[in-house]
């Protein structure tokens, strides 16, 4: 007999689904009143009728394979090397000293890309995963695990979204968006037909409230309009937000809270302007940016900074360095840490010989102190 918890465990994540489902019944409705209701039986020219048709189809078909993309692309989960070992874990546990903890850390973290911290400058440790996190992962607690370049947990696809599918969800934001509009669009004069005041609509509406067959198509027609206007702007400001927070390699989580680095939070932290803000979700092969199949750079657990390497976005000093990358190297230098091949692909080839014997610099980590985030 299965206990009790576990039933409630699977009931709930019955009822994460129901969000899905919905979107799921809207669309298929869609496609049966917009081809069968609106294009086969309504309009009655036939070159209109195959382009508004092929038209559809290519955007539904984009549409759906986002979508399906968005919702099934498992979440990607720290590598195993930000992972505490058993031994680590065990002496973690036994040590009931802070400086001997922090000693544990810090060995660990030592040859790790990780330059976030806690807004108290610790390291990001997660006692639920029990890992070190890596830069801008942080823990789902709808997943319950802890989430590369976590976004935001997203009710509408009963999904995580992060670095595996953050470029899913911008094309299914993208073709929902043009779905609708289109929609919109080649519905508009059937749904002005169907209220302009004249004798052939005053007979449509004696047919509407005697229940005659004419009624379906009217019903199908006139609320397909208001479904898709409606949806197209509630896309339209979200589509928005997420290519402005794009343009500036930030997450939700990051523009609510700006990630802290040894000098402090910084917003721009991970900006390398928009181009290579842009190739960093979308890819470096143009081939890919508009299908929903995976392109983005990187592992998810290791980014590039603009205070370990000059940020082009961000205002030069007249010296012609980073007001940003000197608070960093002179008060709180960052350890060495090795670029990976998806950090070298962003970054510029011909920064100064003086940034780069900065990025070169480093000292050992300040004390730290555990702080447990979930």
């Amino acid at each position: 007999m299965a206990p009790s918890g576990s039933r409630s465990v699977d009931c709930w994540r019955v009822l994460y689904w129901i969000p899905v489902l919905f979107i799921s019944l809207i669309v298929a409705w869609s496609y049966y009143a917009y081809v069968v209701q609106l294009c086969i039986d309504t309009i009655e020219n036939m070159g209109e009728k195959i382009v508004y048709v092929l038209v559809y189809h290519v955007l539904f078909i984009m549409f759906v394979w986002s979508y399906w993309q968005t919702i099934f692309t498992k979440p990607m989960n720290p590598l195993k090397e930000f992972h505490l070992s058993h031994s680590d874990k065990e002496l973690l546990e036994r040590e009931d000293r802070r400086e001997s903890q922090q000693e544990i850390l810090r060995r660990i973290a030592k040859d790790l890309p990780i330059y976030t911290r806690t807004m108290s400058g610790a390291i990001r440790y997660c006692d639920r995963c029990l890992l070190l996190k890596p830069d801008r992962c942080h823990h789902c607690s709808a997943c319950d695990m802890c989430i590369l370049k976590m976004d935001h947990h997203c009710p509408w696809v009963n999904n995580c979204v992060g670095f595996a599918n953050y470029k899913f969800f911008m094309l299914f934001l993208a073709y929902s968006l043009l779905y609708c509009l289109f929609v919109t669009a080649t519905d508009l004069q059937y749904f002005i037909q169907f209220w302009t005041v004249d004798g052939k609509t005053h007979d449509r509406l004696i047919q509407y409230l005697n229940g005659l067959p004419d009624t379906q198509a009217k019903f199908h027609i006139m609320f397909l309009f208001f479904a898709a206007s409606t949806f197209s702007v509630s896309l339209a400001f979200l589509f928005a937000y997420h290519c402005w927070l794009v343009c500036k390699n930030r997450s939700t989580l990051e523009a609510f809270r700006a990630p802290t680095f040894q000098h402090g939070p910084d917003k721009n932290g991970f900006s390398l302007g928009t181009s290579k803000n842009f190739c960093q979700v979308f890819g470096d092969e143009k081939k890919y940016w508009l299908l929903p199949v995976f392109s983005s750079l990187g592992d998810g657990c290791s980014f590039p900074t603009c205070l370990v390497n000059a940020d082009p976005e961000q205002p030069s000093s007249p010296s012609g360095r980073n007001p940003s990358i000197k608070s960093a190297g002179e008060s709180h230098q960052f350890p060495p840490k090795p670029l990976r091949e998806s950090q070298s692909r962003l970054l510029n080839n011909g920064q100064s010989e003086g940034s780069e014997d900065r990025d070169k610099r480093g000292t050992s980590n300040p004390a730290l102190t555990i702080e447990k985030e979930t």
